[in-house]
């Protein structure tokens, strides 16, 4: 299939490498010059609420702000002019019938999108992913650079499945929710390569982009279209559940109702593992995250912190619920903390929990 980046023309290269370059210098040149500025007033918050204050009375603190969402705009335009350039050829894509193992696509026309999900343009991205076949080309065309190139190969998600889930070479069946356009799915088919991978997924345009891409590659992934809360699978019918950077973008009684729907789909012995964001402890970096949630059109971050995910688990029957940090570099999963990040990054961390085994 066309990956766009391969065929950008050099004026798009160029405003493609200029917004990265900007987005890398605002994370590891301003952010650590904004921390010095709030160590040298003599704050010692203890919460990032503490904090909040005397971050936006600092110097830098307009100028770190404004470019966090400036470039994020920036981003969307380059990527929805350059997939926008090639529509026909992309579009033509999703109608050919793709090579390789046949997989599965099962779209709900009857489906409603909840307004907690059509009502905010996530990300920032014009329409979200959820209008136009083209905007999942523009999300996965985007989304590369947001991780600042890192991902390609989606080593970040392979770092996730690979440190985060168990060995289960007798997985029958493996399911992703919000699978988006496959980012997360595909690694979950080369981990349990005997098992039947299910993405599911509220946006049809992913959907439709993420089978025919999983299928070029040949790796056969079953895609349906569905609320995470409801998904139609039968009880007791998976070997693993996950899901990545979703339950932040929910409210939170639509984050209890997923992780309630992901404990009775599980198997009695399965594991569920959700990829998300959690508060460091260290108040400026956090205060920040959480204002990066409101310029990046994310408004469901304060429920994701305010919720006690561990006890939501312990009430659906889930146990061993917890959160590790997770390190997307190299590492993954990393129990001993975050570590000392000079740089501004997200604050990945795993939640995992396990259904009880049935007694004999």
């Amino acid at each position: 299939m066309l990956d766009i980046e391969e065929r950008l023309t050099l004026d798009e290269r160029s405003s493609v490498d200029f917004v990265l370059s900007l987005r890398k210098r605002w994370s590891d040149t301003i952010y650590p010059a904004l921390v010095e500025e709030f160590v040298a007033t003599g704050a010692d918050p203890a919460t990032a609420g503490d904090a909040d204050t005397a971050l936006h009375d600092l110097p830098l603190y307009p100028w770190f702000s404004h470019l966090e969402r400036v470039q994020q705009k920036m981003l969307w335009k380059i990527a929805g002019d350059a997939v926008i350039a090639r529509r026909e050829e992309l579009l033509g894509q999703l109608e050919q019938a793709p090579a390789g193992p046949e997989g599965s696509l099962r779209l709900d026309p009857d489906l409603v999108l909840p307004d907690w999900y059509t009502d905010y343009d996530i990300h920032v991205q014009p329409g979200g992913v959820f209008s136009d076949d083209l905007s999942a080309y523009v999300y996965e065309f985007g989304a590369r650079i947001v991780m600042l190139r890192d991902n390609d190969g989606y080593k970040f998600h392979q770092l996730f499945v690979t440190t985060a889930l168990p060995e289960l070479p007798e997985a029958t069946r493996v399911v992703d929710l919000g699978c988006g356009f496959g980012k997360s799915t595909r690694p979950l088919k080369l981990r349990y390569p005997t098992a039947e991978v299910i993405g599911i997924d509220l946006a049809a345009p992913n959907l439709r982009l993420a089978h025919a891409e999983s299928a070029d590659a040949g790796i056969e992934v079953s895609y349906r279209q569905a609320d995470a809360r409801s998904t139609g699978l039968d009880a007791d019918s998976c070997d693993v559940v996950t899901g990545t950077m979703l339950l932040h973008e929910m409210p939170a009684s639509v984050i209890e109702e997923t992780i309630a729907e992901a404990a009775r789909i599980v198997k009695p012995g399965g594991t569920v593992a959700f990829l998300e964001f959690q508060p460091t402890g260290e108040a400026l970096r956090d205060v920040t995250v959480v204002e990066h949630a409101e310029r990046n059109n994310e408004p469901f971050f304060h429920d994701l912190f305010g919720s006690d995910l561990v006890a939501l688990c312990a009430r659906y029957g889930l146990t061993d619920a917890r959160w590790t940090p997770f390190d997307e570099r190299l590492e993954g999963m990393r129990p001993q903390g975050w570590g000392h990040r000079p740089e501004w990054h997200f604050p990945w961390a795993v939640l995992t929990a396990t259904r009880p085994a049935e007694e004999n």
